[in-house]
């Protein structure tokens, strides 16, 4: 279904209020019409048969339902005209299915269900190719032990434990989902001394407390589990292959590989997931102390600390790894103009599933974008810079297969990359959201402007503002969990991820198509809306005069994480000159009008000087690049941004800074002083190079 009109208005009055950020003269205009029949060419069962095809059987990283997936994606971007090639890596994986078994032994002898129904109301829900519940990377054993519940299993938690005088050490540790990385559940039950570790998905957090269950309702209902990695290392990427590309066994050029055993950090006790229907047989038997404040679930007894003695729980998990090949899908529309600098939007593919929201409404949009694309180039709009659509294998197992492309291609990333756009379940319910590093954010904030919210006369922005008082809608920061770490974290390439969500069943078996016409969106609307943010966001980078990054929102931005970080800071730090970010904060300000003196001048660029101009900008994010990088893992080289190492999803700013705060400790803040304040320094300085040739 087609809104011509709609967005024909919406773009004509935006066109008409406003010059395009980064086009000179009445370049503003040809890029108006150029968007205007692009976001003319997005159809709604396009985008509808796409995901219905991708989703028709589950598809695990490594397996040949995931390689069927792959020869698709290929076959519709090579249609659309762009140029397709794969990029196969070996990779160290777990081998599926193994063994993930849980039951109580005493007092009773209860199996506990760990896959999910079939209900009527779902075909897929049948399929016999889906797993039980299991949880990638855990280690195997079977122990039968009394158990220890632990919250959500953070850090804190297990730190709350010891402070009750409640010692996990040789106990089944029952944790519930949320909070953190389900990684760092499994790292700190295991340096706590525990024997084994349950996960489950607490109804209070993603069940019947939050609305109805499925398949009346679109939350867990008590046979829904939540799979998914636990690896946690001080890398992103394959296990054996940090800082290398995870070529192919037979591949010419050879790399070097660890052995597994010398990989510090895997993980050795058993662990798997759980739903609350079985998590509730354990409760119901629990006989310790009553939790503390904060710690009641939303099954329906008291929570409890401990089981005791006469509950015994036996946890049987058996996994096997080894190396395994995965395949990334690549398809390129070269640039008319400067072929060399590349705007990539990605996505991974691999589901523990079916995967209709997480990844596949993002996939689906991807593959749909494509063929607007092809069809906008075919017309005679080609892009003046080469665009990107890439489609990411095994990101489930632990963000690997796109961190071993940006490792095999990181001197051309680190060259050539301008932005990269993560579309991870981008289609996945009609709220849309997005999280972005500083120079993406005015981008998009204005592109959203244009691009209409269906069945409503407001724009993408208004409906994403809603009712806030602000001057623009919430868009974060980005933290872990998804394929844009290694582009922005390890390169230093501007990164952005966005698109609409909603409640889902995450990672369980019931995420299916069935589950997305239902409840996700029956309207197939918001895969064709957020196609349509991604593409011009991409449109504008491939078409600027000068790539219109919002290089003053550096010096904003930083001034508000330094004035967190003093609160952080100042909360421990009592001593008699208590250490002050005030010189930083100091350097944030310079550099924001630095910034938008350098904004001014790009607005009027001499566009004799284009070609320097942008290559100064492009080097902008890599200057907070740090070849040593940080303390808690060198591959993580940001001196801006990072996944917090502690809980594997949040973002942490200034991450050098964090990990002092997280550790309560000064010893280095000065050391990271001078490193932030020579990277401000630097930034400043390219900052008034552009200014200078843009004069």
């Amino acid at each position: 279904m087609k809104y011509g009109l709609a967005i024909l208005i919406l773009i004509t009055h935006f066109a008409t209020a406003q010059t395009l950020t980064g086009f000179l003269g009445n370049n503003s205009e040809k890029q108006s019409q150029i968007e205007a029949a692009f976001l003319n060419l997005q159809e709604s069962e396009r985008f509808k048969n796409h995901l219905k095809t991708l989703t028709k059987e589950p598809h695990v990283a490594g397996t040949k339902a995931n390689e069927r997936v792959r020869d698709y994606m290929a076959e519709v971007m090579r249609k659309a005209g762009l140029q397709v090639e794969i990029f196969p890596y070996d990779i160290y994986l777990p081998v599926m299915p193994g063994t993930a078994y849980a039951e109580i032994v005493e007092p009773v002898r209860i199996p506990l269900n760990n896959k999910e129904y079939i209900h009527k109301e779902d075909p897929f829900s049948s399929d016999p190719n889906l797993h039980m519940g299991y949880n990638a990377y855990t280690g195997s054993g079977d122990v039968t032990a009394e158990v220890v519940y632990a919250n959500y299993g953070r850090k804190e938690d297990f730190e709350k434990l010891a402070a009750l005088g409640i010692s996990v050490k040789g106990k089944i540790v029952v944790a519930r989902y949320g909070g953190n990385f389900r990684g760092y559940k499994a790292k700190y039950a295991e340096a706590y001394g525990a024997a084994g570790l349950i996960i489950f998905t607490d109804p209070g957090d993603s069940g019947y407390a939050k609305g109805l269950v499925y398949p009346e309702g679109p939350y867990y209902d008590e046979s829904g589990i939540q799979r998914g990695s636990l690896l946690t290392l001080d890398w992103t990427g394959d296990p054996l292959t940090p800082f290398e590309p995870a070529l192919p066994l037979d591949s010419k050029k050879k790399i070097t590989r660890k052995k597994p055993e010398e990989v510090t950090g895997m993980h050795n006790i058993p662990v798997l997931p759980l739903p609350y229907g079985a998590a509730k047989e354990i409760f119901a038997r629990m006989k310790g102390k009553p939790v503390p404040a904060g710690w009641q679930g939303g099954l329906p007894y008291t929570y409890r600390i401990e089981g005791g003695a006469e509950l015994k729980v036996r946890v049987n998990v058996q996994q096997k790894r080894e190396i395994q090949r995965v395949y990334n899908v690549v398809g390129t529309l070269v640039g008319s103009e400067l072929p060399n600098e590349w705007i990539i939007a990605g996505a991974h593919y691999d589901a523990w599933g079916f995967g209709a929201t997480d990844p596949n409404s993002g996939t689906a949009m991807l593959l749909a974008l494509s063929e607007s694309l092809g069809k906008l180039a075919q017309s005679g709009y080609k892009p003046k810079r080469t665009i990107k659509i890439a489609h990411w294998d095994a990101e489930e197992q632990g963000v690997i297969a796109s961190t071993e492309w940006v490792e095999q291609f990181r001197d051309e990333l680190e060259a050539k990359g301008v932005a990269y756009f993560n579309a991870d379940g981008a289609a996945s319910g009609r709220n849309f959201g997005a999280a972005s590093s500083p120079s993406l954010k005015g981008l998009a904030i204005e592109s959203t402007k244009v691009v209409p919210y269906p069945d409503s006369s407001k724009s993408v922005y208004e409906h994403w503002l809603g009712k806030r008082a602000a001057k623009e809608p919430p868009l974060g920061n980005l933290g872990g969990g998804s394929d844009h770490i290694a582009f922005y974290t390890h390169v230093g390439i501007p990164s952005w991820s966005g698109g609409t969500g909603g409640p889902t069943i995450y990672h369980s078996n019931h995420d299916s198509f069935s589950f997305y016409e239902r409840f996700a969106d029956p309207t197939f609307k918001m895969g064709p809306l957020v196609e349509r943010v991604f593409g011009i966001m991409s449109l504008r980078l491939a078409n600027a005069d000068v790539l219109p990054y919002n290089v003053s929102r550096y010096g904003n931005d930083l001034r508000t994480h330094f004035e967190g970080l003093q609160k952080l800071t100042s909360a421990y730090d009592k001593s008699s000159a208590p250490y002050s970010f005030e010189s930083l904060i100091k350097a944030s300000d310079e550099l924001k009008k630095t910034g938008e003196e350098c904004e001014a001048a790009l607005k009027t660029a001499n566009e004799a000087n284009k070609k320097a101009i942008n290559q100064e900008l492009l080097l902008l994010e890599r200057q907070w690049i740090d070849k040593q990088g940080m303390p808690y893992g060198n591959w993580y080289r940001s001196l801006y941004a990072s996944p917090d190492p502690y809980s594997g999803y949040a973002s942490w700013m200034l991450p050098a800074f964090q990990f002092e705060a997280a550790n309560k400790s000064t010893a280095n803040l000065k050391i990271w002083e001078q490193k932030y304040l020579d990277t401000i320094a630097r930034l400043k300085a390219k900052m008034e190079t552009i200014t200078k040739l843009a004069n």
